[in-house]
């Protein structure tokens, strides 16, 4: 099987010195797509760091010469533009080539994310999307709390950013019921250490260097099927999918008009749409990966987050409220990018609305990527 891992990094990738050895032993074809700003020293310290292991940078120049072989000189700049600069959403482009290239599956992680013992990252993805049943969980709420499948100290209710935080999305009256059959299109693996919180939770509890004093210290179930019609904050931190969800799961555009850190919020709330329509199956749970997390501004995180926190009340309505008739990932995206700008007028802001418009451009031209390469 071809496993194909992406990972978006300015910084030395001592994660992956961690991985090497299960990705070493695994049975699996291990690809390696490190999506970066082309800086040759920091290169030069993760290519010792990658020995043994198929790999390749994809700086911006590298990406550019990728659209430039696709779609000629002329027209490469305009598809290369799907593409945000300096920012995680940067790692849509990882997917890009794991799509082209025939992966059987994709895993995406972040390089503040470490092995935790007991744990093999490629194999308990693997399980989760493929092999072990799990339990189901809904609700009339239409939102599951991730981090509810946690042990948290100190122990009280968090909930992980992205997550509205209207009342009716942060009611947890859950119906948890046997899953049966159980292969799903996308697995999210949890946390030990620090969990994905948004910045107002961490300045609360006292995260000035935008870390916090809220710790995980452990899984409460190894696989959680959120229900159809039940969102969840997915975080690309530590995530699996098949590529047959690419198509529907670009990155939208972020660090743009003073917003960012919502990329992976709102795909996931586009594919977990897309996924119920067409009946497939999402889960989260194992493997648990260690959150590093470093050490940041925490006001830098929560200008950039606010603007986002404001749409995303109202964003997650919308995109519940289309219906949906295409028959793939790809015929439902360009249904919720054309449904989604026809909706532009319940956004009340001028920003917001300019936001989503450029969000629903790229998106088509995502799909016109994609029909290009399949």
């Amino acid at each position: 099987m071809e496993i194909y891992l992406v990972i978006a990094s300015i910084n030395k990738l001592t994660n992956i010195a961690r991985f090497k050895s299960q990705f070493q032993g695994s049975s699996h074809e291990i690809n390696l797509i490190v999506v970066d700003e082309g800086d040759e020293k920091l290169r030069e310290k993760n290519r010792d760091i990658l020995q043994g292991i198929r790999y390749n940078f994809y700086g911006p120049r590298e990406r550019l010469s990728w659209f430039q072989e696709k779609f000629g000189l002329g027209r490469a700049d305009k598809y290369a533009s799907v593409i945000p600069e300096r920012c995680h959403a940067e790692t849509s482009f990882g997917f890009l080539v794991a799509y082209e290239e025939g992966a059987d599956v994709v895993i995406e992680l972040d390089d503040d994310v470490f092995p935790v013992d007991g744990h093999n990252l490629v194999r308990e993805h693997l399980e989760n999307l493929f092999h072990v049943d799990g339990v189901r969980v809904g609700g009339k709420c239409k939102w599951y709390n991730t981090i509810e499948n946690l042990i948290i100290e100190p122990p009280t209710i968090y909930f992980p950013r992205g997550h509205p935080y209207s009342l009716e999305a942060r009611e947890r009256t859950y119906i948890w019921n046997e899953a049966g059959s159980s292969q799903c299109v996308l697995n999210m693996g949890l946390w030990l250490g620090h969990p994905d919180l948004d910045a107002v939770t961490i300045l609360y509890h006292g995260g000035l260097d935008g870390r916090g004093k809220i710790h995980s210290k452990g899984l409460k179930r190894d696989k959680v099927i959120v229900d159809y019609e039940t969102y969840f904050a997915v975080c690309s931190m530590n995530a699996s999918f098949l590529p047959k969800i690419i198509p529907a799961f670009y990155q939208l555009y972020m660090n743009f008009m003073g917003i960012d850190r919502f990329d992976d919020i709102w795909s996931g709330i586009f594919v977990k749409k897309i996924a119920d329509h067409l009946g497939d199956k999402i889960s989260l749970g194992k493997p648990l990966v260690y959150h590093d997390k470093r050490a940041r501004n925490v006001f830098k995180d929560l200008r950039s987050e606010l603007e986002g926190m404001v749409m995303n009340e109202g964003f997650w309505r919308i995109v519940d409220e289309i219906e949906l008739a295409g028959k793939d990932y790809y015929e439902c995206y360009f249904e919720l990018a054309n449904k989604l700008e026809k909706n532009l007028d319940k956004f009340n802001e001028k920003l917001h609305k300019d936001f989503i418009k450029l969000q629903t451009n790229k998106m088509r031209l995502w799909l016109e990527i994609i029909n290009k390469i399949r």
